[in-house]
């Protein structure tokens, strides 16, 4: 996936930073998050979303979501609130989650200019 350079709007928006570590994934984990991640990307306010695991099963997510009330909706969302569940009783050991208000975002892009949208 490609970084996020340059694919949000000028601030401010807000990111949502899930940090986890697994405990069992099971067979169940990797189609369900790439459902969560289908989902959320149709969600009014959705902006986008960068995430990376390491071999020691730590992962970071960051989602990014133009105001607080759509990740409010996203938070409620039926089928998000069930993988929230399945997350807490089998795949995850812990987790926490940040929510931010990003001020100010900036980048370098080798190869040129950052274009803002």
């Amino acid at each position: 996936m490609e970084l996020g350079v340059g694919r949000f709007p000028e601030p401010p928006y807000y990111a949502v930073i899930f940090t986890s570590r697994f405990h069992d994934t099971g067979d169940d984990y990797e189609p369900t998050s790439e459902r969560m991640l289908q989902l959320a990307a149709e969600q009014p306010g959705f902006l986008g979303v960068d995430s990376a695991r390491g071999n020691d099963g730590l992962g970071i997510t960051a989602s990014y979501w133009r105001d607080e009330e759509s990740i409010a909706a996203w938070r409620s969302h039926a089928e998000h609130t069930l993988a929230r569940q399945t997350g807490r009783e089998r795949w995850y050991a812990a987790f926490e989650v940040q929510v931010a208000r990003v001020e100010r975002s900036y980048g370098f892009r080798r190869n040129g200019r950052l274009q803002r949208p």
